[in-house]
């Protein structure tokens, strides 16, 4: 496996990326992050991809780890998908023409599932990790009501995302090695909060229209993301499997089903990929 660097350049934002490349790529694996992280944070998938001859390309958001921008905030949602296109493009221009896959997390996982379902696109499938599609927490009305009108005088303005950290994963190592990340943060404006609300809801109305396998995996006991709301994500679409993990934290890859969880992953990506 080689690792790589990247840049490019889109909405007077330069973005930051990377990717991994294995001797031999069968199909390559378009990776998007979650909210407050950073791609930098995905190596140990990038390695269960590649020693299974999958290459890995990966950025970082909007107002996230090495990209340029104000902390947490992100221009449109739909410069956000225009971003995964950028992405895209780049993979192949990197690996070719081969099978290619979304797969985001948390934040990312909206992220990618709103791409397929509103974007033209030539993709195989994607894969979504407890994805932002409800959460297992109802903010006070009065928070809702104040980030609507910051949206609309201030919509850049920085608010901590106030994320507990110890619910991302059951193993304390992961949670210090996030807690001591300088490249975490949890700064969210209501820009991409609010946008990221609205996109979640209408993703679950419109399920039905997905045209292209999907795999959605969630933790039962995720304090951050409910996993009914990908639930029923699920049961709205013909074309979306779901894996649930019992007790698992929002963090599967990083918790402690995380070896359970990528034997699933690349298991799924192979028979779409070889069969």
């Amino acid at each position: 496996m080689t690792h790589h660097e990247f840049n490019f350049n889109y909405h007077k934002t330069d973005f930051y990326g990377q990717y991994w490349q294995p001797e031999k790529v069968e199909a390559v694996v378009v990776i998007v992050h979650g909210m407050g992280e950073h791609s930098g944070r995905y190596e140990h998938v990038a390695k269960k991809l590649t020693d299974n001859n999958f290459g890995v390309i990966a950025f970082d958001h909007f107002g996230h780890g090495k990209t340029t921008g104000k902390r947490g905030h992100n221009p449109s949602y739909d410069a956000v998908l225009n971003s995964v296109s950028k992405l895209i493009d780049k993979a192949k221009d990197v690996f070719g023409d081969k099978p290619m896959f979304l797969y985001g997390h948390s934040m990312g996982g909206n992220t990618v599932i709103n791409y397929v379902l509103r974007k033209d696109n030539s993709l195989n499938g994607v894969i979504a990790t407890s994805p932002m599609l409800k959460l297992a927490f109802q903010p006070p009305a009065w928070k809702l009501t104040a980030g609507k009108l910051m949206q609309k005088i201030v919509p850049s303005i920085t608010l901590p995302s106030e994320l507990d950290a110890t619910h991302i994963s059951r193993i304390k190592e992961e949670v210090d090695n996030y807690i001591n990340d300088t490249l975490v943060h949890d700064k969210i404006s209501p820009n991409f909060s609010l946008s990221f609300f609205d996109a979640a809801d209408w993703a679950i109305e419109n399920a039905s229209d997905l045209k292209i396998p999907m795999y959605l995996l969630h933790g039962t006991d995720d304090k951050i993301i409910d996993y009914k709301g990908t639930e029923t994500f699920a049961n709205n679409s013909n074309k979306a499997t779901l894996k649930l993990y019992e007790g698992g934290y929002h963090e599967l890859h990083n918790d402690l089903c995380k070896e359970e969880m990528l034997n699933d992953i690349v298991n799924w990506l192979k028979q779409r990929t070889f069969n």
